[in-house]
């Protein structure tokens, strides 16, 4: 017996929706909940949204990042860094989440899907250090 992928069934749910008329959509996900619970699958619902999530931004081409920093971003800040990473990942929507992070001295910690870019002064430090010591 094969093992079904949260991502798969993500996958399998989003192309089967995104074919149903209006009137057909609350059956359709009636029967998704229904298919989850026979195969015992319930408790694996929040990961298989956040991966259908994934998926429909993937789709729309939004870019979601979550972007630490040691205060609030001015609207200036938001600004470049979503034109940043809409050249770097080919996003027509960013959607950034900020979340303040007091532990930081400086600089910013950005996440992307599975990717992270630190750009905070403890990092930059630290690659300054290495390379001293290396040279």
């Amino acid at each position: 017996m094969t093992a079904i992928s949260n991502n798969n069934i993500a996958r399998a749910i989003y192309l089967a929706f995104k074919d149903k008329s209006h009137a057909d959509q609350p059956v359709f996900l009636k029967n998704v909940v229904n298919f989850l619970a026979r195969k015992r699958l319930l408790s694996k619902a929040p990961d298989i949204l956040e991966r259908l999530n994934k998926i429909i931004n993937e789709d729309k081409g939004v870019v979601t990042a979550k972007v630490w920093s040691p205060e609030k971003l001015s609207e200036a800040t938001n600004k470049e860094i979503a034109q940043i990473l809409a050249r770097r990942y080919s996003g027509k929507e960013i959607d950034l989440e900020e979340s303040p992070d007091e532990k930081l001295i400086g600089g910013y910690k950005i996440e992307v899907n599975d990717e992270v870019i630190d750009l905070t002064i403890k990092n930059r430090i630290a690659k300054l250090q290495e390379y001293l010591i290396k040279n």
